[in-house]
């Protein structure tokens, strides 16, 4: 483990460290990943729904198109949530060098989302202008969510290390 600067840590408690002494991960990061992953989570519910697998899709994503579009760019946010899942002590050298580019991966996430919605709005006239918008509102402030997070920045430069035994 590097050197610790004290005054980056001081703001947090003993409940904020994981059991590998580094901070527990931002729920800003769990938000924007739920954001990207969203198409993911409309396949869900739609999978759970018994009566009618395919209303729930066609509700929300009227062209398949960008339901399939919106699957690929959460498939992004899935190496995220893979990575999340395989950051430990000893992990494979590829987890920890894209760990430390996880803020980039989410960001190209988010910026390949908005694409396929403006996409969406000039090619098949999908979504009002407004909603455009809206979406691009979105994605600027979770984009800031990312970079203005002290804790999700001091998370992407920790990687746990096995503790030494007492």
């Amino acid at each position: 483990m590097s050197k610790r600067d004290p005054k980056k840590y001081q703001r947090y408690s003993v409940e904020d460290f994981d059991s590998y002494d580094c901070l527990k991960l931002s729920k800003r990061l769990y938000l924007v990943l739920l954001f990207i992953l969203r198409g993911y989570i409309v396949w869900l519910m739609s999978v759970t729904n018994m009566r009618d697998r395919v209303s729930i899709i066609s509700w929300i994503y009227p062209e398949t198109s960008l339901f399939y579009l919106s699957l690929l760019s959460g498939a992004i946010g899935l190496f995220v949530v893979l990575n999340i899942s395989l950051r430990r002590p000893e992990a494979a050298n590829w987890v920890q060098v894209s760990w430390r580019h996880c803020r980039t991966i989410i960001v190209v996430a988010l910026l390949f989302d908005l694409l396929t919605h403006v996409i969406a709005y000039f090619y098949w006239q999908l979504f009002s202008l407004t909603w455009i918008f809206i979406q691009i509102i979105i994605s600027i402030v979770l984009i800031v969510l990312c970079y203005s997070s002290e804790r999700f920045k001091i998370n992407l430069e920790e990687f746990p290390q096995k503790m030494p035994e007492k």
